[in-house]
């Protein structure tokens, strides 16, 4: 243990959930999608714009370092020529640009005299920050979407106003130079200003302006909850999922695999983007220690988000060949705040005549039905209630959905819940509500869940069945021909509703 000597970079506690510290072991696992080829050019030049600790750029300076000692055999000269040609960084503060020159050149200082680069004449080197101010707006960055209540900040405090995306023109940041990679791992979201510490997601933008400057190969790892779009990204996973020069993705579900101690909802990803060659992309599922690798189309017909599960492509294509020109469920379940009620609302505590029975968050009361808006006609119907959100957690099996719950007529609900009907009696709703527990019906509902939130859009792989009749999964299972292999693995995925 006395020669023990650890990777600092592999120590460091992580600024926030949203700005990671990437392991060295996940920057090599992105590294080795990258042709190995690229090691012995002497002209390759990386990029990575979003520089916290300097991880990528001196990992790649290791594997420069021995793919060019045939071609460059003195060492200093070696070093010399891929730290001042070949590698360049933007740093998000002053403070990950010194980290990051530390990490790269072995002192905060390029021009230092404990600096493993002879060739530079100034401090920065090749790992720049420039402090860049937000672009206001109607109350809003430009560039970023940031809110000015929350970041038009006194000049001593970090505004997190990154200067790769605040700009018209990447191209202008280092004039007159072509990459062949851009790397990195961007920061993923930003506070709107809104209630609850809410979030606005901002890793996209990173990915969009890096395909601007059209390197040859672009690598980044970011949440996956761009898969099922949502919150501003609906156009980013629009213009991702139709580019068929993705060819490379790993997703982790659980993002514990990538960031130790770190929680991001959905899991994260990276991605390789090869900008001369299109086709299928190799998509490569982390669950643990077991892995699943195929190589499909990035969208299923029928879908406009990505199924994450390989193991699943099957069961959603039986699926789909037996019912995919029927109505789905999604076409019963409404939209948020089915009855214009907000979370807050509890109602009265005893029965007032006249009143409707209200579900709300942990509580029921009654409230009049001046106070209600009932655009579904669902009022005096038989419906189901089922949470809007739920935390499903990031460990397998896990029950995906919370448990619903029959709505009698005269009945309302706060935002907490959806609704689902109408229904034309007590014991179809209750049919439902069995189709609703099965393990199939939630598993079409794992593969475009990729956060808490439960939404209408998550039910749109479920088809809808004939409520006359109660369903179990073994009914199911029989109707789709679904085998004891895919039976296995929805059961893996998803537990028995209690």
């Amino acid at each position: 243990m006395k020669n023990y000597n650890p990777d600092v970079l592999t120590c460091l506690a992580n600024l926030s959930n949203d700005e990671v510290f990437t392991p060295p072991v996940v920057v090599n696992r992105m590294l080795d999608l990258l042709p190995a080829e690229l090691w012995r050019n002497p002209d390759a030049r990386f990029l990575d714009p979003v520089s916290k600790t300097g991880v990528f750029l001196r990992e790649i300076a290791k594997r420069l370092m021995e793919g060019l000692c045939e071609r460059i055999p003195d060492r200093q000269q070696r070093a010399d020529h891929i730290f001042t040609r070949q590698l360049f960084g933007i740093a998000i503060t002053e403070l990950t640009a010194l980290l990051s020159r530390r990490s790269v050149y072995c002192s905060k200082q390029a021009n230092g005299p404990y600096s493993v680069c002879t060739a530079f004449h100034d401090a920065d080197g090749n790992i720049r920050f420039r402090s860049t101010e937000h672009s206001w707006q109607n109350g809003r960055c430009r560039y970023c979407g940031a809110s000015r209540e929350v970041y038009d900040r006194d000049d001593t405090l970090e505004s997190h106003a990154y200067e790769f995306i605040h700009t018209e023109n990447p191209e202008t940041i280092f004039p007159d130079m072509k990459f062949d990679v851009i790397i990195g791992n961007p920061p993923y979201q930003l506070s709107d200003g809104g209630a609850q510490a809410s979030a606005i997601p901002i890793y996209h933008k990173f990915i969009q302006q890096a395909q601007k400057l059209k390197p040859r190969f672009l690598c980044m790892i970011v949440p996956s909850r761009w898969f099922s779009g949502g919150r501003g990204l609906d156009e980013f996973r629009n213009e991702m999922l139709s580019d068929s020069r993705i060819r490379v993705i790993h997703d982790f579900p659980n993002a514990l695999e990538c960031f130790p101690g770190v929680e991001i909802k959905g899991g994260v990803c990276f991605f390789l983007w090869d900008r001369d060659n299109s086709g299928l992309c190799e998509i490569t599922t982390h669950l643990g220690d077991s892995l699943s690798i195929m190589k499909r189309p990035l969208l299923e017909r029928g879908c406009d988000s990505f199924i994450r599960y390989n193991e699943s492509i099957s069961i959603l294509r039986k699926v789909q060949q037996i019912d995919g020109n029927s109505s789905n469920f999604s076409s019963l379940v409404s939209a948020q705040k089915p009855f214009g009620l907000r979370t807050y609302e509890q109602g009265e505590s005893s029965y007032v005549e006249g009143y409707l029975k209200l579900y709300a968050n942990k509580n029921t009361g009654f409230i009049s039905r001046e106070k209600i808006v009932d655009p579904n006609h669902l009022i005096g119907k038989h419906k189901i209630y089922i949470s809007a959100a739920y935390n499903a957690g990031d460990t397998y099996p896990h029950q995906i959905i919370n448990k619903p719950f029959y709505g009698e007529p005269d009945s309302c609900c706060t935002e907490t819940y959806l609704a689902i009907g109408p229904f034309a009696s007590e014991q179809e709703a209750d049919n439902a509500i069995s189709y609703m527990r099965c393990r199939l019906f939630r598993f079409l509902v794992l593969l475009l869940k990729i956060s808490q939130h439960a939404a209408q859009k998550v039910y749109s792989l479920v088809p809808i069945q004939d409520f006359s009749q109660s369903w179990t999964d073994e009914k199911l299972y029989a109707k789709y021909g679904i085998t004891n292999e895919e039976i296995k693995f929805i059961e893996s995925m998803v537990k028995i509703m209690k």
